[in-house]
């Protein structure tokens, strides 16, 4: 089951803006300090990397990705999840709105 509220969080209300707006998410801060970003990534083939180890959680839509090192493109959809290991890369094909919370560490 996917992720549908999240209480009890600090919200950044400015949005980070990526990829000439095809990805945008907004930052949020958990009392103990967690920090996540709840967002969306609109139709498009792109390329992030990461710093911290990543656990991508779809909450609506769907997505394909391929983890840096490998060939294989894997599907992801609502309730379902796929880890990218810190300093590496994915990338994500969108056919139709991803919209997503991203775990970071």
């Amino acid at each position: 089951m996917s992720t549908t509220q999240i209480t009890g969080v600090a919200v950044n209300t400015q949005a980070s803006v990526y990829f000439d707006g095809k990805c945008v998410s907004h930052g949020i801060t958990f009392p103990d300090g967690t920090k996540k970003s709840v967002g969306v990534v609109l139709p498009a083939t792109l390329t992030f990397n990461t710093g911290a180890p990543e656990i991508m959680e779809c909450v609506a839509g769907g997505c394909e990705y391929k983890l840096a090192g490998t060939d294989a493109w894997l599907t992801s959809g609502p309730g379902e999840k796929f880890s990218i290991p810190g300093n590496s890369s994915f990338e994500i094909r969108v056919t139709e709105a991803y919209h997503y919370i991203c775990h970071f560490g």
